[in-house]
Parts: structure tokens; sequence; C-alpha cells
């Protein structure tokens, strides 16, 4: 069976990672978070003294290429500026966020159809 859909995604970064060879890395891949890549960083020192270090491990595990860096760890994400960081949130968030499911609808009035989200919080 193929997959039907992407797991891996290319970015490239605002600004870029200048390496301390002061080589300047912009095109990289981002592959889809797994579940342990949420959870693990969870018990990680780091994360448990300050929850906002939680970005920075999450990122280097699902950053899988960053041109010709050898490995995406935590101590290259650090080192990104800011605005590259917030781009890479915002790309997390994005390719990882749930598809809502769609029902298929036909109005009653008049017989046209659509697609509406399931909204499985309310009765209505």
């Amino acid at each position: 069976m193929e997959l039907d859909f992407s797991t891996e995604y290319e970015f490239d970064l605002p600004k870029g990672y200048v390496d301390s060879a002061g080589v300047l890395h912009k095109h990289g891949v981002m592959r889809l978070a797994t579940a342990a890549d949420e959870i693990l960083p969870l018990r990680d020192p780091r994360v448990v003294q300050n929850p906002g270090y939680l970005t920075i491990i999450l990122l280097s595990r699902v950053i899988t290429s960053l041109g010709t860096v050898p490995k995406i760890d935590p101590r290259v994400v650090e080192k990104f500026y800011s605005s590259d960081l917030a781009f890479l949130q915002d790309m997390y968030q994005k390719i990882n966020a749930i598809e809502p499911v769609m029902d298929q609808c036909v109005c009653p009035e008049c017989g046209h159809k659509f697609e509406q989200p399931v909204n499985f919080t309310s009765a209505e």
C-alpha cells in the first residue's frame, strides 16, 4: 500500500544557519513528528527545568537535514536566529496539524452538496 500523503517537507530558512566555519545553510527538510518525538523530550532535564526548551529538542528531532550540516542536534537549533526558529515552529504546527474530518452533506431544501467539518465536541 502506497502512502497518499507526504511525510517530509522541504523548507528554506528566512535568514539561515551559520555554522562554525561561517557557511550559511538555508535549505532543509522536516519530517512529520511521531508520538515519541512529542513525548520523549518531556523527560529531558533541560525541558523539565525550562519548558521553553521543548521547541529546541522537538525541532532537533524532526529536522532531518539542513544544507551540509552533518547532524541536527539541540546545539545547532539553539543557534538559529529567532526569525528562523519562529518560521520552523510555524511549519511544525502546520505539517503536524490534525486535519478535520469532513462530512458529506446535502441541503434538504435545494439539494446542494457540500462538505462540513464534523464537530466531535458538540451534540448539535
